[in-house]
């Protein structure tokens, strides 16, 4: 039998490449078609449209983003296209499929954490506000998924796209990272990203999930965690807190409830700390 296309977008990117690779494990049943900005610009909507017309997929997982918050503060037009207008375009494209778009627990203020997926959102910088808007998009239709995710480890084919990676380069450079006590987050590794999102494809319940570890931590406790993977890189790291802090508006507490996926899952969603432990070799 001849398998049905899924395509994956952001494939270049941490989450995107994760999918691809987990596929043969986890999704055998698809045949995974990689879209990298190489092979089309999703801001282009003819040439989307052209490639859609021609490859036919029967699923989408779009991955792809302007996802770094600082670039999205100083380009917001560029986010605005590369969020919102190339989400609306795909799910237009792909309105009698299902499309699974990746957002983010920043969509929320950060007041209260352990936020639900009913809990109403309050975007603090414009990388925020665009998922938000896409979000919106997305839901409309009742046979898309949308998938907040949390920080996200693990190693890209660029080097540079998560987390880790940028830890890891500052060490690297011999710089030291401030990190705060009491800013929080529900990390996990892109792999595990990778296998939930392909069993909740597999169990077909569209709507709105949750996807993030099940340890919540500061950044300075992730941080300590990184640092003990790599002692050979004499990571350096300070203990600071929000209260100091001088820079644009972050969200304190983004803690993801994930209980709603994890029903539908036949894993458990581990934390960073326990992942880490469990996975001793495994590349972060």
């Amino acid at each position: 039998m001849s398998k049905s296309t899924a395509w994956i977008t952001g494939a270049g990117g941490l989450i995107g490449s994760h999918l691809v690779r987990a596929a043969a494990q986890h999704a055998p049943e698809w045949n995974v078609v990689p879209i990298t900005r190489e092979k089309v610009d999703l801001r282009d909507d003819a040439a989307v449209a052209r490639l859609f017309a021609t490859g036919r997929p029967q699923l989408i997982l779009h991955c792809a983003a302007l996802s770094r918050v600082g670039d999205c503060e100083t380009n917001p037009e560029l986010a605005e296209a590369v969020n919102v207008h190339a989400t609306r375009h795909l799910s237009e494209l792909g309105a009698e499929i299902p499309l699974v778009f990746f957002s983010t627990d920043l969509v929320f203020d950060g007041v209260k954490g352990a936020y639900q997926e009913s809990d109403p959102v309050n975007p603090v910088n414009v990388y925020a506000e665009t998922k938000v808007r896409a979000e919106e998009v997305v839901l409309k239709n009742p046979r898309h998924f949308v998938v907040r995710t949390s920080l996200n480890a693990g190693v890209s084919p660029t080097g540079n796209r998560s987390f880790t990676e940028d830890m890891r380069r500052a060490w690297e450079r011999g710089q030291t990272l401030n990190l705060f006590n009491d800013e929080f987050r529900n990390p996990i590794h892109a792999s595990v990203t990778a296998r939930a999102v392909w069993n909740l494809v597999r169990v077909n319940r569209p709507g709105l999930y949750h996807l993030a570890g099940s340890q919540r931590l500061s950044r300075w406790e992730i941080g300590l965690l990184v640092a003990g993977r790599w002692p050979q890189l004499q990571p350096r790291i300070n203990e600071g807190s929000l209260r100091d802090y001088q820079g644009p508006k972050r969200s304190a507490d983004t803690s993801l409830n994930c209980a709603k996926l994890q029903s539908l899952l036949p894993f458990q969603l581990p934390g960073l700390r326990d992942w880490l432990t469990q996975n001793p070799q495994e590349p972060v």
